[in-house]
């Protein structure tokens, strides 16, 4: 993953700034995490003195430059383990300020068929019902999939929510023959799988 200096690194690039620059630190200063640098806004950015709106462009695309090369350029041919949707998904979810619940749906051989977003929440919630998730599931005819979400609190402990919602999602999936293999909770460069931790 990247580091804090790195992106540090890559607004002063951008700026054309040394990194001790005022305007550097006053950044760094406003977004003091990695994750809330890289869902500033132009706005946001234009508050802070010697930044324009040109210059604020200029940021936006370099962050959503590491943004992209932080996301994995293709879908693994075959999930063998929770690491591995891990890996997929870590790039397009850790960095979220809202929650997102996402879905991996695979064939007979856990080969990713393919991957969607089926709901997005609040700070600190999400709302989704398994209804949306197997309606998606059939669409695709998958054999099984995987659900994952995002803590933007960065703690990727379940709650008794992701744990009765994870409950409910087998259970549906037992009665139309849809496997749910895992649910992983990712929380900034960490995750929790509930199948691993006996939870499903």
């Amino acid at each position: 993953m990247t580091t804090n200096n790195s992106y540090m690194a890559i607004v002063a690039n951008t700026l054309r700034e040394k990194k001790s620059s005022y305007t550097v630190e006053e950044i760094m200063r406003v977004f003091n995490t990695p994750e809330e640098l890289l869902n500033a806004t132009e706005q946001e950015l234009m508050q802070i003195p010697g930044i324009g709106k040109i210059k604020a462009q200029q940021v936006v695309a370099a962050l959503e430059l590491a943004k992209l090369l932080n996301t994995p350029k293709s879908l693994p041919s075959v999930i063998r383990s929770p690491q591995d949707a891990y890996e997929l998904l870590y790039g397009e979810l850790a960095y979220l300020q809202k929650e997102h619940f996402v879905c991996l749906f695979l064939n007979t051989k856990n080969h990713v068929i393919s991957k969607e977003t089926i709901s997005v929440g609040s700070l600190n919630a999400t709302i989704v019902t398994p209804r949306e998730v197997f309606k998606a599931a059939i669409k695709r005819s998958s054999a099984a999939l995987i659900c994952a979400h995002n803590h933007p609190s960065n703690d990727p402990t379940p709650s008794p929510e992701d744990i009765s919602l994870t409950s409910r999602l087998v259970q549906v999936g037992e009665i139309i023959g849809i496997s749910v293999l895992d649910h992983l909770i990712i929380g900034g460069q960490e995750y929790v799988s509930l199948k691993e931790r006996g939870l499903m």
